[in-house]
């Protein structure tokens, strides 16, 4: 932009800061974003190389202020949370007490007691699902099985691996179906 451009901008920005902050705080929503996007967007504009005329300054500001705020809320996005936040720091300090150890150690042991005892066809259907992330209809072709039966096989095993770890699970396999048991 030409050093006449240059400052053209700026004092479009300048004189017209009210309009701009107007017309930013309507399609933002916050006048205090629209201002926090107005003075990033004069300091954008003052570290420009140079480049062509302008034809339209507002037009070409309002651009400028509607690019960072979409910046912003892209930045925005890949922030934690506080609740976030919170949940990990409760997690860094929730320390393994070797109970706690011991009863995970075996239940693992016993889930994996567990998928032993699954016949060869159901586990693999499982290991399929849970481990490697197959979709029900991925599995049902892999195996050239319905996707009904996938289901029910599915279903089956969580009902063994739960009699077994004496927990309830509460996941559904499969679409609007809900699970009754069997015991």
């Amino acid at each position: 932009m030409t050093q006449t451009s240059h400052a053209l901008l700026l004092q479009v920005l300048t004189d017209d800061y009210g309009l701009l902050k107007g017309r930013l705080t309507r399609r933002l929503g916050s006048p205090d974003i629209a201002d926090e996007v107005l003075q990033e967007a004069y300091l954008r504009v003052e570290r420009m190389p140079t480049i062509g005329a302008v034809l339209h300054p507002r037009t070409y500001l309002f651009r400028i202020a509607l690019n960072i705020a979409a910046d912003r809320r892209r930045s925005e996005k890949r922030r934690l949370a506080r609740s976030e936040i919170e949940l990990l720091l409760r997690l860094e300090h929730d320390e393994l007490d070797p109970e706690r150890v011991v009863e995970a150690r075996s239940s693992v042991r016993t889930l994996v007691q567990a998928l032993e005892d699954l016949p060869p066809r159901r586990r693999a259907i499982f290991v399929a699902a849970r481990v490697n992330g197959m979709s029900i209809p991925q599995i049902a072709a892999h195996f050239s099985v319905s996707t009904r039966f996938v289901e029910r096989e599915l279903k089956q095993a969580l009902d063994h691996c739960r009699d077994r770890l004496e927990i309830k699970l509460s996941r559904k396999f499969g679409p609007g179906r809900s699970e009754t048991s069997n015991g």
